[in-house]
């Protein structure tokens, strides 16, 4: 071979390599290209994904929310904010009242044991019962079962006082009223629903339905939990008359026994 083919041959090779380090350095540019676009769209992802996050959690919770709506009131109750719920003869000189949280497994113990006691003795005139009702064991306990059932007691009121206590029973029997450490049911308005399908004045009440639905007495209800918690009741359930609480033989807690209760109203009603 000549000199200068092999010149030649050279100088093609150089120029091959050129050609094809030019093509790959294009090809590392776009590469690289790529992967900081990918890179940017990835860490918008990512704070886009965070911002999201802080934006739901700060997002005002459905109750939280609740305490903006317009307040309505039930039928069958008074003052100022519908909070006093008052049932009995009007010649009942005496007012049992009574502090009870929907989801309180006390409370459907007491009614399951006393509940007709208090109703023999309220029906007999013995006495009126006022009902303050509670929320707290929603925070104690997660969930929103307390204010849900609350705004449906709520509902039950505006059909009538009958249909109230019939309803509240209902939900503290030993068939529908939830498990302390089981799922909160309360929160279900189907469910609360389907316990109301029990009580004569509830059973397809279209009415009552729709406001346990639409959530009518939502801010009832949580007007309802702070009157609870301005009135410095630390557990359920507590009676109390004429300012002084109801307790059983331990003189701390409520009566949990007929015989108890019996005995402290008997007292109550006699001071």
């Amino acid at each position: 071979m000549s000199k200068r083919n092999s010149q030649q041959a050279k100088t093609a090779a150089r120029e091959r390599l050129r050609v094809e380090r030019e093509r790959q350095a294009k090809r590392d540019k776009v590469k690289r290209q790529v992967i900081v676009a990918c890179s940017i769209v990835g860490v918008l992802a990512i704070a886009g994904g965070i911002s999201y996050a802080v934006v739901q959690g700060n997002k005002p919770s459905y109750w939280e929310e609740a305490k903006n709506d317009k307040l309505v009131k039930p039928a069958n109750s008074t003052g100022t904010n519908g909070t006093t719920v008052v049932m009995g003869k009007s010649t009942a000189k005496k007012t049992l009242v009574m502090y009870e949280d929907p989801r309180c497994p006390v409370c459907a113990q007491f009614e399951q044991t006393v509940g007709t006691t208090v109703k023999k003795d309220f029906d007999a005139g013995k006495f009126k019962i006022q009902f303050v009702g509670a929320s707290f064991l929603d925070g104690n306990l997660g969930g929103e079962g307390s204010k849900n059932g609350l705004s449906a007691l709520g509902a039950a009121l505006n059909v009538s006082p009958e249909a109230f206590q019939e309803y509240k029973t209902a939900m503290y029997s030993t068939k529908w009223h939830p498990a302390e450490d089981g799922p909160d049911k309360f929160k279900d308005d189907a469910y609360l629903i389907k316990i109301a399908q029990t009580v004569p004045e509830l059973k397809d009440n279209k009415a009552f339905q729709n406001a346990v639905k639409k959530g009518t007495y939502d801010k009832w209800a949580l007007v309802m939990s702070e009157k609870f918690n301005k009135d410095g009741v630390t557990g359920t359930p507590t009676l109390k008359m004429d300012g002084k609480t109801l307790t059983g033989s331990d003189g701390k807690s409520a009566p949990m026994t007929v015989a108890d209760f019996t005995t402290a109203l008997d007292a109550a009603l006699k001071a």
